[in-house]
């Protein structure tokens, strides 16, 4: 399957998602703060990258700054926000519009958090398959 950053500050929410995303297959390379995650991302390229928003060293929307503009592109970020200094929706509007490819609001369920990394990282060649028409 993919690998993924995950960048979260939040211990539990990050145990959380590692849980998740890798009772699914993927590789989840764990960072605690925004610096460390890009640390991590130089090191080891990721398939995709989850980041929160709101956090110490380095927020997520630097990173997804970084991750955009100096590093490489194309990555895929999903961002998360439940919220901080701003509402969760204004932190998130910031992500979009900085370029991450989703955004969630905390709480979200394992299902949400599923369905939009398998989005992300569905091959853009590969076209759904429709059903035969009935005759």
């Amino acid at each position: 399957m993919a690998r993924i950053l995950l960048i979260e500050d939040d211990d539990a929410v990050r145990i959380m998602l590692h849980t998740t995303l890798a009772h699914f297959g993927h590789t989840v390379i764990e960072a605690r703060n925004g610096k460390e995650g890009l640390e991590l991302f130089k090191q080891a390229k990721a398939d995709l990258v989850i980041t929160d928003i709101v956090m110490p060293e380095k927020e997520g929307l630097e990173v997804l700054m970084e991750l955009q503009i100096k590093q490489l592109p194309m990555v895929k970020v999903i961002a998360i926000s439940g919220g901080g200094r701003q509402s969760a929706i204004d932190n998130l509007r910031a992500a979009k519009f900085m370029g991450a490819a989703k955004v969630l609001e905390k709480p979200f369920s394992n299902e949400t958090l599923i369905a939009v990394v398998n989005e992300l990282l569905l091959p853009r060649s590969v076209a759904p398959t429709q059903l035969p028409m009935a005759q």
